[in-house]
């Protein structure tokens, strides 16, 4: 029996690799093999993603234990380091938004996740060298990329896996604890650096210039390792490849001449290029406004709550609609970022770090239900424009605009969430450039504001108000 067959009769569907006859829109066939494979697709990518984004952020923790292990590195070189990871993730992130149709979503969540071992075994054994030169952190951050970059292919093949009444769910899911990653990474490494968890194997520990316990700073590239391997073989030998996902790049490359593309970009900016901008940026930014406190104690919090949040938003905007939940999570955010500057210090004095936290966890839940609206709001957006693009031709037309639509959604989600990375970057490059001007992050944080209101009224004018042009 074929692949093909297998699936049409709804036997022993989950075993063939590839999958031929795909139609998640079909009840009966949904409910007899389709929920089953795609859950169990769901089940592989979502630790696959949240290894990509704990490998991500790795710099976020490593820079604050590099010059206590005898690195002279300036502050300005380690606010580099957490940032370059997200600009070429989202550079990346271009190329992998496409990838999905061309190569399957198999084979490249199988490889990519693979790709992750690169970066976190010469972390590992670069930290066990004082005289390991900064271009060479440099390139390895560059490499923890590949972690950002997974998010795009990730997200793009879940699509295609679900019906589209519970894409926002799924991509919800896939999204929201992938995203754990972020505060797995910096809750877990702050631990394992200060224990030799592999033994001799592992390496020596580095002494640390200020008299403490010594650091296996090692583990935090090392730690990964076993994960990586484990769900790099489980994407080869468990998940599938969708022939009806297959498109080339041409066919993919018409969103770049759909305006709701850009749109949707620029929002998906304000709320995924938030999320990991403030989370890479958060445990430095608290350095330097409270040095009082260790921001490894609660640089987890912020990107575990809007990880979470994420699916929730999903699932909120299933029921209520993307945009309805977009405008106010920006109303919000621009509040939220209010706060932030009311408890800052001025001029080093003053301040209320309790006051600042609470602030910053606002953000971090707004962003993170802002990425679940927005991602739900995209398949609705396109479906749209197809149905009014073929209201006047046939069955085979409708059908034909239909799959067309899913190829377009899938590559907008892709692509979106490779413009909504740069946030990573610029988000801490932007308080290390406020602070080195002015003495504050304040320069910053007004210029979130601006931007957050340029969401909001993208938001109202194309898809809330009344008479919107595309309602979702």
């Amino acid at each position: 029996m074929t692949v093909s067959d297998d699936v049409k009769t709804g036997k022993k569907a989950s075993t063939g690799r590839v999958i031929t006859d795909w139609r998640p829109e079909d009840p009966d066939y949904w409910e007899r093999t389709g929920r089953r494979v795609a859950t169990r697709n769901l089940i592989i990518s979502i630790p696959a993603l949240l290894l990509a984004f704990a490998v991500w952020v790795l710099f976020s923790s490593v820079t604050i234990s590099l010059p206590r292990i005898g690195f002279n590195l300036s502050t300005d070189q380690l606010f580099w380091l957490v940032a370059l990871p997200s600009l070429s993730g989202a550079t990346l992130r271009i190329f992998y938004s496409f990838v999905i149709p061309i190569f399957g979503g198999r084979r490249w969540t199988a490889l990519s996740t693979a790709s992750l071992l690169i970066p976190t075994l010469w972390l590992g054994f670069a930290v066990q060298d004082l005289s390991t030169p900064y271009w060479v952190f440099v390139l390895i951050a560059m490499f923890c990329g590949f972690g950002g970059a997974n998010f795009s292919s990730s997200m793009s093949n879940i699509s295609f896996f679900y019906p589209k009444q519970r894409q926002g769910s799924a991509l919800g899911l896939n999204a929201g604890l992938g995203n754990v990653g972020v505060s797995v990474s910096q809750a877990v490494i702050p631990l394992v650096i200060t224990a030799g968890v592999f033994g001799a194997l592992g390496g020596a520990p580095q002494p640390t210039m200020d008299g403490g316990e010594p650091l296996f700073l090692q583990n935090a590239g090392f730690i990964w390792v076993p994960g990586i391997v484990l769900f790099a073989l489980a994407a080869w030998f468990g998940m599938n490849d969708l022939t009806s996902a297959r498109s080339s790049f041409s066919e993919q490359a018409v969103i770049f001449r759909r305006k709701h593309n850009w749109l949707m970009c620029w929002l998906y900016i304000g709320t995924f290029g938030s999320y990991i901008g403030f989370s890479a940026g958060f445990p430095m930014l608290v350095k330097s406004q409270f040095p009082e406190v260790n921001p490894m104690t609660y640089a987890f919090i912020g990107p575990l709550l809007g990880a979470l949040m994420r699916s929730v938003g999903g699932s909120m905007a299933d029921r209520w609609g993307g945009a309805r939940l977009t405008f106010w999570v920006f109303a919000l955010m621009i509040a939220a970022v209010f706060g932030v500057l009311h408890f800052l210090p001025s001029n080093g004095q003053g301040g209320n770090f309790y006051g600042f936290l609470l602030s910053f966890m606002a953000l971090f839940v707004l962003s993170g239900i802002g990425n679940g609206t927005t991602f739900r709001m995209i398949p609705v957006i396109f479906r749209t424009l197809h149905e009014r693009l073929s209201a006047s031709e046939g069955a085979e037309g409708k059908k034909a605009s239909a799959h067309q639509a899913s190829i377009e959604s899938a590559a907008v989600v892709g692509f979106s969430g490779a413009i909504g990375a740069y946030g990573g970057f610029f988000i801490p490059k932007s308080y290390g450039t406020s602070i080195s001007l002015t003495g504050s992050p304040d320069m910053a944080l007004y210029g979130f504001i601006v931007f957050y209101t340029t969401c909001l009224a993208v938001t109202w004018w194309w898809y809330y108000r009344r008479g919107a042009e595309t309602p979702c």
